[in-house]
């Protein structure tokens, strides 16, 4: 789906897409009473419904609106696209949550690289989004059907979970997240591009301090090898992230690591564990600071997070932002 988008059929379909764009709640009311078949129509190319405009506008009253006349949260655009998908990867978290009240299924995957509204959330680092989609499969039929531990770790088209894409797209908040609810941390890769890497990997290709201490502090293995036999810290140097590569160096200390049963947070009081946690990560900043001693690199803030990595060419083709779908400014709906 490109940026341009083809004019809706009529006038009327117009001014209708645009009062929802515009979260103008009384004109789009007022254009369903004189024409309630606005309510099905769709833009004549990506198919956009007005669901998936609300929703990617972060229009929540509008989409309210909308909701309670269509009764169906899972319209699909042309790339098979809810608007729950959109609202994800957009950050808009009011209208997260309306869609999955309304009953929005959370196991759609989109047709352009068979992901989830959980990995738009992770790839584009919306955390509260995140959360709220893991709650809710918690406390779904998703759980019951799939298992929770299955749908944190749902692979997309290339093999690639959450997790990884958090890692990669350097969102150290997701990353903790997806941590925290049983994401496997040594998980590979299929085609995400770089066959056969780990989360850890994909955090020292984007050079992300803060994904790479996550991930190693949930027991990421610093000796795991990719399709092509190389270690995260091979890829880290590859990719010029030395402060990265320091840490990840097999002959630098270990990391202190969760024991394993306190890996999930059902299995430990919660206040507990964000005490535990906070002790293990400070004693492992103290480890980072005697290993890049001397060198050239510091410590970031522990909320240090980068947007605008480098891609190369093979990642571009599998997961530019633009194949997910258009950018905000792609619902301005103006006419050719």
């Amino acid at each position: 789906m490109g940026l341009e988008l083809s004019c809706a059929r009529s006038s009327q379909e117009h001014e209708f897409f645009s009062a929802v764009r515009a979260g103008d709640l009384e004109a789009a009311e007022s254009a369903l009473h004189r024409d309630a078949a606005l309510l099905r129509q769709t833009t004549i190319y990506d198919r956009i419904s007005p669901l998936h405009i609300a929703a990617a506008n972060g229009r929540v009253e509008v989409l309210s609106m909308l909701l309670r006349r269509s009764g169906n949260p899972d319209v699909l655009n042309r790339n098979k696209q809810t608007p729950l998908m959109l609202a994800a990867m957009h950050g808009k978290i009011a209208c997260v949550q309306k869609l999955l009240q309304a009953g929005a299924n959370i196991l759609m995957f989109d047709s352009l690289h068979g992901r989830t509204c959980l990995h738009y959330a992770s790839y584009y680092g919306h955390s509260d989004c995140l959360q709220a989609i893991l709650s809710a499969a918690q406390s779904t039929s998703v759980a019951d059907s799939w298992g929770f531990a299955r749908f944190v770790n749902i692979r997309d088209g290339h093999g690639a979970t959450p997790l990884h894409l958090a890692a990669r797209q350097r969102r150290p908040n997701c990353v903790h997240i997806l941590l925290d609810n049983g994401a496997l941390v040594c998980a590979f890769t299929g085609g995400y591009g770089c066959p056969g890497s780990t989360p850890l990997h994909l955090a020292a290709r984007g050079g992300c301090l803060d994904c790479v201490r996550g991930l190693l502090a949930w027991g990421a293995d610093r000796l795991q090898r990719d399709a092509s036999g190389r270690i995260p810290y091979d890829v880290a140097l590859k990719r010029n992230h030395g402060a990265c590569a320091a840490l990840l160096n097999p002959s630098s200390a270990e990391p202190l690591v969760w024991p394993s049963p306190l890996k999930f947070i059902s299995e430990l009081d919660r206040d507990a564990k964000a005490l535990l946690e906070a002790a293990l990560m400070e004693a492992n900043r103290e480890r980072e600071k005697k290993i890049l001693k001397g060198t050239a690199y510091s410590l970031p803030s522990p909320v240090h997070s980068v947007d605008g990595i480098d891609d190369d060419i093979s990642e571009i083709l599998a997961n530019s932002s633009s194949s997910y779908g258009p950018s905000l400014t792609s619902y301005a709906f103006y006419c050719c």
